[in-house]
């Protein structure tokens, strides 16, 4: 007789909004930012914390069972302590903390995701918007503390993939970089922090450039990353050797994608290169499972904004002009796709430009 499959994935799946709420709800408490270095029994942790006794044993334990905190001895008079991994990535004091965007899941998203279903039926957003709200980006950009709030917590979810791009790009053949979507500048400051030679630019909209002046400032970057504000979908992009994005096409739709991909072509020079960073789905569509969940959260953000393939962005970079392309892994789900032009598709461009121009006039006449 043959052995029924194993029936734990699908319960441990089913069940995932469990642990999930559990980790989301202890950072939005503070209980690894409170123990920091220290190590405290339930009856500590509970009490600094504020909770009812009742939940102190099945809360934190819940946590050392999924990982996340460790405790040295059984009982009453155990103590509970951070693991090196919470203490790094879940201690508010800690400067690759993450926790920020964990904060927005439990406050924003865990609410939105009931209406999955109702957003596969629609193709329509489940956040704000279906209330009569404004937008997640009309709501921040309205208000400067929001705003920064906002940055900060991306921050801590971009900081390891920047950081990789940093390391294995190979910018020895650029000397200037732009950031479309640049945020805090924290792209481009890990890009000069690495690499002397180059001169980055952060572009974003005019409300984030007092936030990004600030960051840089406070590294000392400064003289060699500059900010500059503008709208990317009606204002042309800064000229620059290098144009990155750093989760910023999944954002939108189709359309969108391609006008962002054209307008970075006409901004880079000959041998420039187009650095997309996102959690890229796999050609096949089988084995990013983060990917693929990280689109069905822009249908419920958005409606028709959509996560793609490496394939995918190859497509659109080559109907603007780009030749070469490649994908580089970052870290976790998170892939850099990036695609060059060069000195003979700029040719080839300029000339059908040209001839199209040529046509119209013509047809005009």
């Amino acid at each position: 007789m043959q052995q029924a499959p194993d029936v734990a994935p699908v319960l441990q799946t089913a069940f995932a909004f469990w642990s999930s709420k559990v980790l989301l709800t202890a950072v939005e408490f503070g209980v690894f930012t409170r123990l920091a270095d220290r190590k405290l029994t339930a009856a500590e942790l509970g009490g600094e914390l504020e909770l009812h006794p009742r939940g102190w044993y099945d809360f934190f334990d819940a946590l050392v069972a999924m990982g996340f905190l460790a405790r040295e001895g059984d009982g009453a008079g155990a103590k509970y302590h951070n693991t090196d991994a919470g203490r790094l990535y879940l201690d508010a004091a800690s400067p690759r903390y993450v926790g920020g965007i964990l904060v927005m899941l439990n406050a924003r998203l865990f609410q939105f995701w009931h209406d999955l279903p109702t957003a596969l039926k629609t193709g329509r957003p489940q956040n704000e918007v279906k209330h009569g709200r404004k937008g997640i980006f009309e709501e921040l950009y309205a208000e400067l503390p929001k705003l920064e709030q906002f940055m900060s917590a991306m921050t801590g979810l971009s900081r390891i993939n920047f950081e990789a791009l940093a390391e294995r790009f190979d910018f020895s053949k650029y000397t200037s970089l732009c950031d479309v979507g640049g945020a805090t500048g924290l792209l481009s400051t890990e890009v000069a922090k690495r690499h002397a030679h180059m001169r980055c630019t952060s572009f974003d909209l005019p409300p984030v450039e007092p936030i990004a002046k600030k960051a840089i400032a406070k590294l000392g970057l400064s003289e060699r990353v500059r900010t500059a504000s503008g709208d990317f979908f009606v204002d042309p992009l800064p000229k620059a050797d290098v144009i990155t994005m750093g989760m910023i096409l999944h954002d939108w739709n189709l359309e969108k994608k391609k006008h962002l991909i054209r307008s970075a072509y006409a901004a880079l020079p000959k041998g420039g290169a187009l650095v997309a960073i996102e959690a890229l789905i796999d050609d096949e569509r089988r084995k990013n499972a983060f990917g693929l969940l990280m689109s069905l959260n822009m249908l419920i953000e958005f409606g028709d904004a959509f996560d793609f393939s490496g394939a995918d962005f190859q497509g659109w970079c080559r109907e603007a002009g780009f030749t070469r392309f490649e994908v580089v892994h970052l870290a976790g789900p998170s892939s850099a796709a990036i695609a060059y032009t060069s000195a003979h598709a700029e040719l080839v461009a300029r000339r059908a430009g040209r001839r199209l121009a040529q046509g119209l006039a013509q047809g005009a006449g």
